[in-house]
């Protein structure tokens, strides 16, 4: 392999187009590595003050460098062929996005089940809960401007942000002045499952990290009961049903 101006000689067009792709990914890790490291050192909170200073100072410069060198502007911190995307077109990307970070939690889940079994997939898939989801939270909260203790209306709007609000079909109903019942109605895995004639994935493990460590993290005076998921018996309107309470 040669350095320099000609190192890339060996190269064809393809492998210069995989390359590109493969250090895109790179970065997505590194990024990652650097988060939970931060965490590790500084804890929670201080990894999430930490990301909140470096992720805009970040984007700022490689998207600035990315639009210079790929010919397209930004505007206000935003691609501005995104900001001249067709409405419809854009909603069809944010749903793409949604199915694409489904598959590839579904990925990582089947990664882990055909190498060391069904109990170890759940296991780490509800490990890996407790961390996405507080951060989800806080992700939405700072994209929304929601402020530190939001109430239930804040987390009304947090859940309808979810990554897979759009891909699912999900409902709240305003239960009493200090509670809500949130329910997925439709949920693509467990409808791709009945579609199949499977059982209900029982989901609730994960679905008491999930819910209640994202309501907490949208404002921690909210408390989360069950109300059914999966292995529960459940009414044909919804798969899973969640029910908020705000604790003054």
């Amino acid at each position: 392999m040669q350095i320099g101006n000609a190192w890339d000689e060996g190269f064809s067009q393809e492998d210069l187009a995989r390359l590109v792709v493969d250090m895109f990914h790179r970065t997505l890790v590194h990024h990652i590595f650097w988060f939970k490291e931060v965490e590790h050192q500084m804890g929670w909170e201080g990894a999430l003050e930490a990301l909140a200073d470096a992720y805009p100072k970040s984007y700022g410069i490689q998207m600035n460098r990315l639009g210079k060198t790929l010919g397209f502007d930004m505007v206000n911190g935003v691609p501005k062929p995104l900001l001249d995307m067709p409405r419809e077109k854009i909603l069809a990307l944010i749903d793409a996005l949604g199915v694409n970070w489904l598959a590839n939690d579904g990925i990582w889940f089947q990664a882990v089940e055909f190498k060391e079994g069904m109990n170890d997939a759940k296991r780490t898939n509800d490990s890996c809960w407790a961390w996405f989801s507080p951060f989800e939270a806080w992700s939405i909260k700072r994209y929304l401007g929601l402020g530190d203790k939001p109430g239930l209306e804040g987390l009304k709007k947090a859940l309808g942000l979810r990554m897979y609000a759009r891909i699912n079909v999900q409902s709240i109903i305003d239960e009493s002045p200090n509670s809500i019942l949130f329910q997925m109605n439709d949920c693509r895995v467990q409808s791709a499952r009945k579609r199949q004639k499977l059982e209900d994935y029982p989901c609730k493990s994960a679905g008491l990290v999930e819910y209640s460590r994202f309501a907490k993290a949208i404002d921690p005076r909210i408390k989360t009961e069950c109300v059914g998921c999966p292995p529960d018996a459940h009414p044909d309107e919804w798969f899973c049903c969640w029910r908020f309470i705000l604790e003054e």
